[in-house]
């Protein structure tokens, strides 16, 4: 019934679901950031017993040594099968088998109830003639113990073996009370458990509208991102472009850029060196003259008579012989100008190769903004183009029956939690009586192993074994009254007790087996998923039921599973099969729109590189011969003096050899010379070297510049031709295939937002969890949990308790004759040991 009723649930939960496409795979796809928020449940997945459940794998671990066969699936379908037909024929071969096979798996079951029947059936017959034979003095009826040598050992056998059976049978009636306090329990919790299935039920009705609706909501997000590069056309598309333009073209223009401020380096050490050579024109010159002067006043200084007489004789012949040595440099004044080359290169710069350089970088950096003021008419129709998706896409989800399938949804709830609620206090009335019963039959049961607790606290303590059966005390005497009293309504009442644990122990035991371990397992879904069981002419139940097309496989354990992982109703009951959203939600016509609206985007970019002033400039500079000065002439001249001797050495070694001589007029004269000497080597040596230091500069910077100059021009004139080749052949397809770069990028946003919602309707909106958690609720919470269990282990403890009294009553039996106080006994002399009659018997 349960599994009828756990059948109807599912189905009527799912029966009027929206209908829609392919189902989509249950990964979302990974380029995408969107998520649908999060739906909070309120009833917990799974149901734990807490510390009880010990009690209950007992059970099951009993059931299982009772019942260990595999669950009949074959047999289960062929009863289905046979329940079907109006009358069955008992006597044919394979309704025999089939019997038999349901035999076979009950065996062990049908053993128990056997075994519990008998038990059934001879105990009030056993306590009956049990009864008459006490009432006769047979059956230890007679008030005579006779002594045994090994009297005192059963006695205490007897004892220790009740009090274990007492211990045993007061498990079995724990067990009972806490099973029957847990059905009480539970049963209380169940209208909490409706309510809380009921309320995630509701969650699961009002969410979807909100996740439909926020599905919607992110195609302006969507939109938005479109029409973001849309509006930055310049710089994704454009600078797209720039990019692919820029390895080729800007690497070109800054060797030109560089070749230009060579140029003008060269220039300026150029004009450097031609006022640096007329410089040291005009500077030699007065060097040689003012020499010439010198040498001239040096003669005449030496003319004087002084210098024939010794040894003034030997410093004036060492002195003409130094005069020769006062030359200037002559070949400073014969250095070649370089006028001719200056020309040469202002005519190449006549033409402004750097603002041609900085016209070719300026037409590049133009690009994005060209390429956005040539595509604004194109811009508007892809933006028409994206508003019209998201029409086409409020459309497909109005076309969705939502609200009208959640309204006969939430009037099926309605109508169930009704139900539910109006049947509640008549379940919880029985559970009261079930209770009751329940509480009787372990207190009954506690007040028979009570009489045999006080019969052994009674007879062990008020046993005296000095004194004879005849002479008992009070106390040892009351317990076995007890002892017999606790076996008296045990033959009263366990007949009655085993009759209630065979009823529950065949229903409990059979709904375990049969319903609550195969839904564990999922093998219950197989058997109903069994191709024309539940009606002959589906072959699939679930998808006749649901879209009356029953060859279309749909089954109770897919969908069961699915909604367990928390799945979308639409991909659980392949409802693509009414509603394809795959087919509705397809890109490819806007796609095609977007496309040609790109196709017909016409970017016009013209990249100036330099043009043919620029080059002839290039060959000019290149041609001007700076390369092939005779840079070593120049550098040559730059190391030596620009005297045949140290001026400054020449004045102070002159100024010695005068001191040397004797005072007058050529010591004075000689002095005044070298005076002068030194005044040259002030005013005209050291300028002539300034100027030196600075041709040696410059012709430095002419070397760097004339270097491999033909070379480099040559090269950056290749570097330009397959530049400007590159622009004349490839930038159409450069500018085509970055359109269709961005084209892919647009499409690719909407494209992935189609496949999101796809997989979100799929897999996300309306997850079914809620119907599997209900379902699991009404089966392996409600029926297993909160009544099988405890049945099973109320049947388990109270049967445990009951078949343990025929052990406990056969002991009580013989131990009462060692407690109760005795009419006769055994009289024993002190040597002999034949026992004699009391006196009183004769």
């Amino acid at each position: 019934m349960a599994l009828v009723l756990g059948s109807l649930l599912l189905l009527g939960l799912c029966g009027n679901s929206f209908s829609g496409g392919q189902p989509s795979s249950t990964d979302a796809p990974k380029a995408w950031n969107y998520e649908l928020p999060a739906t909070n449940y309120e009833t917990q997945d799974s149901h734990t017993a807490g510390p009880i459940g010990i009690l209950f794998e007992l059970v099951h671990i009993f059931l299982y040594v009772v019942q260990p066969r595999d669950f009949p699936e074959d047999t289960l379908r062929k009863v289905i099968q046979k329940a079907r037909e109006s009358k069955i024929d008992y006597d044919k071969p394979e309704n025999l088998i089939l019997g038999l096979k349901i035999v076979y798996y009950e065996a062990g079951i049908i053993l128990c109830s056997v075994l519990g029947l008998l038990f059934i059936i001879l105990m009030p017959l056993v306590g009956y003639f049990f009864c008459m034979c006490r009432c006769c003095n047979k059956c230890g009826g007679e008030m005579h113990q006779r002594q045994k040598e090994n009297g005192p050992f059963l006695r205490k056998c007897f004892a220790i073996s009740l009090l274990v059976i007492c211990i045993i049978i007061s498990i079995g009636i724990f067990c009972g009370f806490v099973a029957n306090h847990q059905v009480r329990t539970r049963i209380k919790r169940s209208r909490k458990l409706a309510d809380s299935n009921f309320k995630d039920l509701r969650t699961l009705l009002n969410e979807t509208p909100e996740q439909i609706k926020y599905i919607l909501a992110q195609y302006n997000t969507t939109k938005d991102k479109a029409f973001s590069d849309l509006n930055s056309i310049n710089s994704v598309l454009g600078g797209g472009i720039l990019d692919r333009l820029r390895p080729n073209i800007i690497p070109v223009l800054d060797e030109i850029k560089s070749m230009a401020t060579a140029i003008k380096e060269t220039k300026e050490a150029l004009e450097n060196m031609n006022s640096t050579l007329k410089s040291l024109h005009q500077q030699s010159t007065q060097l040689s003259s003012s020499l010439t002067s010198v040498k001239t006043s040096l003669r005449a200084s030496l003319n004087d008579p002084l210098c024939s007489v010794r040894p003034s004789s030997e410093t004036c012949n060492s002195i003409r012989l130094s005069l020769s040595q006062l030359n200037s440099n002559p070949e400073l004044r014969q250095l070649p100008p370089v006028d001719a080359e200056l020309d040469k290169v202002n005519n190449v710069l006549r033409t402004d190769l750097d603002g041609l350089v900085q016209q070719g970088y300026q037409s590049l950096n133009d690009v994005p903004d060209r390429v956005q003021s040539q595509t604004k008419t194109v811009v508007a129709g892809i933006k028409r183009v994206l508003n019209s998706i998201g029409s086409d896409i409020d459309n497909v989800t109005q076309r969705l029956p939502i609200q009208d399938i959640l309204s006969e949804f939430s009037v099926y709830v309605n109508n169930t939690e009704s139900c539910i609620h109006r049947n509640l206090p008549t379940l919880e009335e029985y559970d009261s009586y079930w209770w009751l019963g329940g509480l009787v039959i372990c207190s009954l049961l506690t007040l028979i192993v009570i009489f045999y607790y006080l019969g052994l606290l009674c007879g062990v303590c008020g046993y005296d074994r000095h004194a004879t059966p005849t002479t008992r005390g009070c106390v040892s005497n009351m317990g076995g009254v007890f002892l017999m009293v606790g076996v008296g309504l045990s033959f009263l009442f366990c007949w009655i007790l085993m009759i209630i644990v065979v009823l529950t122990f065949v229903f409990g035991a059979n709904v375990e087996k049969l319903i609550c371990e195969p839904y564990t397992t999922k093998e219950l879904f197989r058997v109903l998923d069994t191709p024309y069981l539940l009606n002959e002419d589906w072959e699939y139940y679930l998808s006749g039921k649901l879209f009356n097309k029953s060859k279309m496989k749909l089954t109770f354990e897919q969908v069961y599973s699915d909604c367990k992982k928390n799945r979308g109703t639409y991909g659980t009951l392949h409802l693509q099969n009414s509603f394809n959203i795959s087919e509705c939600l397809n890109i490819n016509e806007h796609t095609t729109s977007i496309s040609s609206e790109l196709e017909s985007l016409k970017v016009n970019l013209n990249i100036f590189l330099l043009g043919a002033a620029g080059r002839k400039n290039l060959q000019d500079f290149a041609a001007c011969g700076i390369d092939r000065m005779n840079y070593d002439t120049y550098l040559a001249q730059t190391g030596k003096s620009p005297a045949g001797v140290n001026l400054l050495s020449f004045a102070y070694d002159l100024e010695a050899k005068a001191n040397s001589l004797p005072p007058g007029n050529l010591r004075n004269s000689l002095k005044r010379d070298a005076q002068t000497i030194k005044t040259i080597h002030q005013q005209r040596v050291l300028p002539i070297e300034q100027s030196l230091s600075t041709l040696y500069q410059s012709v430095k910077i002419l070397q760097r510049t004339g270097n491999g100059l033909l070379e480099r021009v040559n090269r950056i004139l290749a570097s330009l031709d397959f530049a400007q080749n590159f622009i004349t052949n490839n930038i159409s397809s450069v500018i085509i295939e970055e359109t269709k770069k961005y084209g892919k990028t647009i499409i690719g946003y909407f494209e992935h937002y189609l496949q999101w919602i796809e997989f979100s309707i799929s897999e996300k909106v309306a997850s079914c969890k809620p119907v599997a958690t209900a379902l699991d609720t009404a089966v392996d919470v409600f029926l297993c949990s909160y009544i099988i269990d405890p049945l099973n282990l109320f049947w388990f403890g109270i049967g445990k308790a009951t078949v343990f009294l025929l052990p406990a009553l056969i002991f009580a039996v013989k131990l009462a004759k060692y407690y109760r106080r005795m009419d006769s006994e055994d009289v024993y002399d002190d040597v002999e040991t034949i026992p004699m009659k009391n006196p009183s018997q004769h």
